[in-house]
């Protein structure tokens, strides 16, 4: 079967991660959900995105025999089986969200209804998939997560031993691909597996308490506390303190400073002693922006940081309050304490906000990605450019004409 990820409604929860990526491009545990399925699976995957604009970097693949699947659902036993089981021409749903079907037909399986309208047999079914249907989803589940993936990578991959310089416990928990360098750390994996993928470091003196990952050529600097579950993505830098989060990749949070319960998207930087909290003062759950309600959101969680979308920027001695939400593109500095909402690109922090003007945004995009030897190119720009057109409605001390 040719394997396509699809986007419904329910991925607009997960603004603003979604507004640039579709959801099966989300970061959890050590890879992404797209990566965990065509490793189950054993084959490559295109999609359907819910925004048309990012099939210019997501493109899509179709044939007379798809295998479409919610780009949201993690595999585990339960999908993988209704996966191998499934005839052509039916679909399974799950309180009225479409979790995956089997086609012929060139469609977009966005709902129940439509389905059924294309004349597919409905399979409703009621023990629950594992689906990420909001942000705080991702670092509530990143430990199992961790674990997860963890018998995948062991799959196909060979380990080599931390060095002795390193004080250890746990040691059979602990994971280094070839090139994977530490030296005179602390490596707890009593609590969780600790994995470092090949080109990442770890520098001397940094406390690291599993589950942790940390992706290909990823650096952990010299004194760093991180606990777990924390996930770094590919090409990232972190120090200070961290708990319970997750970098997709290319982001920096390189200095001192609190991060817990956090989603950083791709491409983001945190300046000197930001700190997010992750705790209100009053012990209360959190509540979140939900960008597609228009309101906050009850979390029913107590402990819930921050969610940033990319090429977010904060600068130094930035302070951002419990449950903070961060769109893309945006600037955010300056003394005290900011809304909990900071739309995509806007720039400035508690004493006020401006726009971004995409010009200046681009300007800075581009050196960013300079620095990491690649492009801020066409494909990017078309994405940024739609993010920023349609989120101008945040931005409300906007003139709109």
């Amino acid at each position: 079967m040719n394997l396509v990820f699809f986007d419904d409604v329910h991925s607009e929860h997960l603004l603003p991660l979604t507004y640039t990526r579709p959801a099966c491009e989300l970061r959890v545990g050590m890879m992404s959900i797209k990566e965990k399925w065509e490793i189950d699976l054993g084959t490559s995957s295109s999609y359907q995105t819910f925004r048309s604009y990012l099939s210019v970097r997501y493109p899509s693949t179709l044939s007379n025999h798809n295998l479409f699947i919610n780009g949201a659902c993690i595999p585990d036993e339960l999908a993988l089986q209704h996966v191998q089981t499934l005839s052509n021409g039916y679909f399974v749903s799950q309180s009225g969200r479409v979790i995956m079907c089997k086609t012929d037909r060139e469609i977009l399986p966005t709902t129940p209804e439509s389905l059924r309208a294309f004349g597919l047999i409905e399979i409703n079914e009621t023990v629950q998939f594992r689906m990420i249907s909001y942000p705080e989803d991702l670092f509530v589940k990143n430990a199992e997560e961790i674990s997860a993936d963890l018998n995948r990578k062991k799959r196909n991959r060979n380990f080599i031993k931390a060095s002795t310089s390193n004080k250890m416990s746990a040691v059979e928990h602990i994971f280094l691909e070839e090139g994977a360098q530490v030296e005179h750390a602390y490596l707890n994996a009593s609590t969780g597996p600790i994995y470092l993928s090949a080109g990442s470091v770890v520098m001397e003196g940094a406390m690291i308490r599993g589950p942790f990952y940390l992706g290909p050529h990823s650096e952990v600097k010299m004194g760093s506390k991180i606990y777990g579950a924390t996930s770094i993505g590919p090409h990232c830098k972190v120090g200070g303190e961290i708990t319970n989060s997750i970098l997709f990749g290319h982001s920096n949070k390189g200095h001192e400073g609190f991060m817990g319960q956090a989603i950083i998207g791709q491409w983001c930087n945190w300046g000197a002693d930001t700190n997010n909290s992750n705790l209100k003062n009053n012990y209360e759950t959190v509540k979140l922006w939900d960008e597609h309600l228009g309101r906050f959101r009850q979390t029913d969680l107590q402990f819930a940081g921050l969610v940033m979308g990319d090429h977010a920027k904060t600068g130094i001695n930035t302070m951002l309050n419990t449950g903070t939400v961060i769109g893309v593109g945006a600037n955010i500095f300056g003394a005290g304490y900011p809304r909990n909402f900071l739309p995509s690109f806007c720039w400035g922090g508690a004493q006020g906000l401006e726009t971004f003007r995409f010009d200046k945004f681009s300007q800075t995009a581009a050196r960013v990605m300079e620095r990491r030897k690649l492009a801020f190119d066409k494909a990017e720009e078309v994405i940024m450019k739609a993010v920023f057109e349609e989120t101008s409605a945040q931005r409300t001390w906007e003139k709109k004409f």
